[in-house]
């Protein structure tokens, strides 16, 4: 019997996937858990529909995803941090204080898509990279000044 996939199924395939499978183990184990369905014409043709709603939905997630990329690559972050006299920081940056001065900014941003390729301990000029899609990843400058 062949069945259309609603879910992952562990050693049988991913969601939308068409799988050949014994009758019995559709009928006794994958329809009543509604882990599959029957890949009937009707079910088919609703499956092909519903793929290309998510890919056009995927395809807007990305464009406003790399829109979102060049707005922040175009901003230039200060961060006020306490230093010694050497301009050697007490502590260091994280990307909790990147997401402080942006939404200092009005621009809001998760602070675990952060990424620091290297702790930020002296004052100066840093980088940050964050992670806004799957594919699309944005360098921010960000420079460390002395706090009042």
């Amino acid at each position: 019997m062949k069945v259309i996939l609603l879910h992952d199924v562990k050693s049988l395939g991913k969601r939308g996937d068409i799988k050949e499978v014994a009758d019995g183990y559709a009928r006794n184990f994958l329809f009543p858990k509604k882990l599959a369905q029957e890949a009937s014409r009707g079910n088919l043709n609703s499956i092909n529909h519903e793929s290309k709603l998510q890919a056009d939905r995927d395809a807007r997630a990305l464009a406003k995803a790399r829109e979102f990329a060049e707005t922040l690559a175009a901003q230039k972050l200060t961060v006020p941090a306490k230093c010694g006299d050497t301009g050697r920081l007490f502590g260091s940056i994280t990307s909790a204080d990147i997401a402080q001065a942006l939404a200092a900014r009005g621009i809001e941003v998760d602070k675990r898509k952060i990424d620091l390729p290297e702790q930020v301990k002296t004052l100066g000029d840093h980088a940050a990279v964050i992670k806004l899609h799957a594919q699309v990843q944005c360098k921010v400058e960000f420079s460390v000044v002395k706090a009042e």
